[in-house]
């Protein structure tokens, strides 16, 4: 067949769709590549979303959402992690959220270069993405990519920019989600007031060769968890001090992890189908919110310039009343 990525444009099915996905997994990184790129800028098109359909339903990847605050060395525990993982014969995949360039929109790459793997080694696939205009701490595609990818990989991380006071969307994309906090920098303060501790599963209090500093961190951000309600349902959140400098507590800290994420494949496919539709929940709304406004500026010449609140009313309910008939 077409290679993977041109075949995408061709599909018009579940079965065409299928094939794409078996060529883009036996195509390797290359193949990968070309497929993310396709995704991230003609999501919409029939093609790509019979791909991602196909993909929802073929999940393998437990995913975790690494986050926490500019500067901790989150970019530093994806490379312990991918080399824990691959000495397990695991494949691992990243989507690595970068700031954007204001110049041109891409993703600023400072941070991949602590990522340090083999380009040789086909069992690890890193994916930068640009944040834009999100402050989520993801990007718009990072759902879509992810769904891609979960069908390619045995484990997927992913890592977010830097998070602030409204950065959790993470939690809301990935199976289990790691708070990294750093060494007296008052990150147990800050993540209550932002709300950050709401959203981890565990907490990983980072660059733990600091010794006192690192240990007195590790005390607050507990007593931090426990002065907080807990959710119902909700398990405690484990926290511990990794280096991964060092090497120390990475086991430690993957068991942890995978423990709150593990599920069956059953499972695992009901919960990113649920989140699924979250998300074209809000890209519909984004999207629809797009076009709207360009078609209403677009007619702004037509309109009486000195009642704004008719025109927006008279253009939203024609608007209404089409849409009512889809």
């Amino acid at each position: 067949m077409a290679e993977p990525a041109t075949a995408l444009a061709g599909a018009t099915g579940a079965a065409d769709a299928d094939a794409v996905l078996a060529a883009i997994i036996a195509g390797g990184k290359a193949a990968l590549a070309r497929a993310l790129a396709r995704i991230e800028v003609r999501a919409a098109e029939p093609g790509t979303a019979a791909l991602l359909d196909a993909a929802l339903s073929r999940q393998r990847a437990t995913v975790i959402g690494l986050t926490g605050p500019p500067g901790v060395g989150k970019s530093t525990l994806t490379d312990a992690l991918i080399a824990h993982w691959r000495a397990l014969g695991q494949r691992v995949g990243v989507i690595a959220v970068d700031p954007s360039s204001r110049i041109s929109g891409g993703a600023l790459l400072g941070d991949r270069t602590r990522i340090r793997r083999d380009p040789g080694d086909d069992g690890v696939f890193v994916r930068s993405m640009a944040a834009r205009d999100r402050l989520g701490g993801i990007a718009e595609q990072t759902f879509p990519a992810l769904v891609l990818m979960g069908a390619v990989f045995d484990r997927l991380i992913v890592e977010t920019v830097g998070v602030g006071q409204s950065e959790t969307e993470i939690a809301g994309v990935v199976d289990a989600v790691l708070f990294c906090a750093q060494p007296g920098a008052g990150d147990a303060v800050q993540a209550m007031k932002a709300g950050v501790l709401e959203i981890p599963d565990v907490i990983a209090v980072t660059k733990a060769d600091t010794g006192a500093v690192a240990q007195r961190t590790l005390s607050d951000l507990r007593s931090a968890l426990g002065a907080m309600p807990r959710l119902a349902g909700r398990a405690p959140v484990e926290v511990m001090a990794v280096s991964a400098v060092a090497g120390t507590g990475i086991g430690a800290l993957v068991a942890a992890v995978e423990g709150c994420a593990a599920t069956d494949d059953a499972r695992r496919i009901a919960r990113r189908h649920q989140q699924a539709a979250g998300w074209v929940r809000l890209a519909v709304g984004a999207e629809t919110g797009r076009w709207g406004v360009g078609v209403f500026e677009s007619r702004a010449g037509d309109r009486d310039q000195a009642h704004p609140f008719t025109n927006g009313a008279v253009f939203l309910d024609a608007l209404k009343s089409r849409l009512d008939k889809i």
